[in-house]
């Protein structure tokens, strides 16, 4: 019974691997910590107390205190990250056509095209309509201060 016996560490590629998954897989220990206690932050249905006893559950019994939270609210953590996400989508894109109107409330010309492009590939209006109203369009935001046709003007 002299045989030696080797194990993984006795192998250096070997070695380097297991070096290489246990430090992964401390880095996505790390990541879910994280998220958990951002979800446990950012969710508005949990009242305070129930937020600060998750807190202390995931600080004092890390292991234990995520491992408990993905089981019990694991399932909506994704739900509330994509609604998260759609609401910050829709105030950007609400901020990028308030920005691209001109901050005044009214659309802008390039607004007033598309608009007046679909109207005629729906076949409401004809490209003779079309070619007066553009040129309408256009000549109102040409001049600088002039408000477009059918906006009423202030009386300053």
């Amino acid at each position: 019974m002299d045989a030696q016996t080797y194990l993984a560490y006795d192998f250096p590629l070997l070695s380097a691997f297991w070096s290489m998954l246990w430090f992964f897989l401390w880095i996505m220990w790390f990541v879910l910590l994280f998220r958990v206690v951002l979800d446990i932050f950012r969710d508005d249905s949990l009242s305070g107390g129930a937020k600060a006893g998750w807190l202390v559950l995931c600080v004092v019994l890390p292991f234990l205190g995520v491992f408990l939270y993905v089981l019990a609210r694991g399932r909506n953590m994704g739900r509330r990250e994509t609604d998260r996400a759609r609401a910050q989508q829709q105030a950007l894109d609400s901020y990028i056509r308030e920005a691209a109107r001109g901050g005044d409330g009214r659309p802008s010309s390039v607004d007033e095209l598309a608009r007046l492009s679909d109207i005629r590939s729906r076949g409401d209006i004809t490209d003779e309509e079309f070619r007066r109203a553009k040129e309408l369009v256009l000549s109102g935001s040409a001049a600088s201060g002039a408000s477009a046709p059918g906006t009423p003007t202030s009386g300053r």
